[in-house]
């Protein structure tokens, strides 16, 4: 099984990064539906926003995203953990898969260099994010506590 921290003491400092990395996707995709309103879905013209390359799906994917990742932030359950372990996971292949075709006319979403490192980028600390994110009961988060320290995994040195 996994080993995912409870109750970590910084998760309020992780949840603050998931919702303003949340907050930066919506305003982004707002910002990218209002510039790109009647063009076509999957346009490759050059419309930037926010240091983003983006097309009317992108900034649309963009604005769904955000206001998922707001929601999972803003829980204190754990839906904020497997928001934020998926959204990675999905930022991260996809800024691979987008690279990949950067230069060809699959790259439906119009992204550019900029956009595969910042979707690397917001990927990682949210995936980051997921990983400490982990709400349980006391007594799971005194037992992942008495795991880490268990006499077996602690270093002895004697003189």
């Amino acid at each position: 099984m996994a080993h995912f921290p409870v109750n970590h003491p910084a998760r309020p400092l992780y949840r603050v990064l998931a919702g303003l990395i949340g907050v930066y996707i919506l305003v982004f995709g707002v910002w990218g539906v209002v510039q790109t309103i009647g063009e076509p879905l999957f346009g490759r013209d050059s419309n930037w926003v926010l240091g983003l390359r983006t097309n009317l799906a992108f900034s649309l994917a963009s604005v769904v995203f955000g206001v998922v990742l707001i929601i999972g932030a803003s829980r204190r359950t754990n839906l904020g953990h497997y928001m934020n372990l998926t959204a990675g996971v999905v930022f991260l292949v996809t800024s691979i898969l987008m690279m990949s075709v950067l230069q060809t006319d699959a790259n439906f979403l119009n992204f550019s260099m900029s956009t595969v490192i910042v979707s690397m980028l917001f990927g990682l600390i949210l995936l980051g994010t997921g990983l400490y994110d982990k709400v349980g009961p006391e007594d799971h988060a005194e037992a992942e506590r008495r795991n880490r320290s268990h006499p077996v995994a602690e270093v002895h040195t004697r003189r």
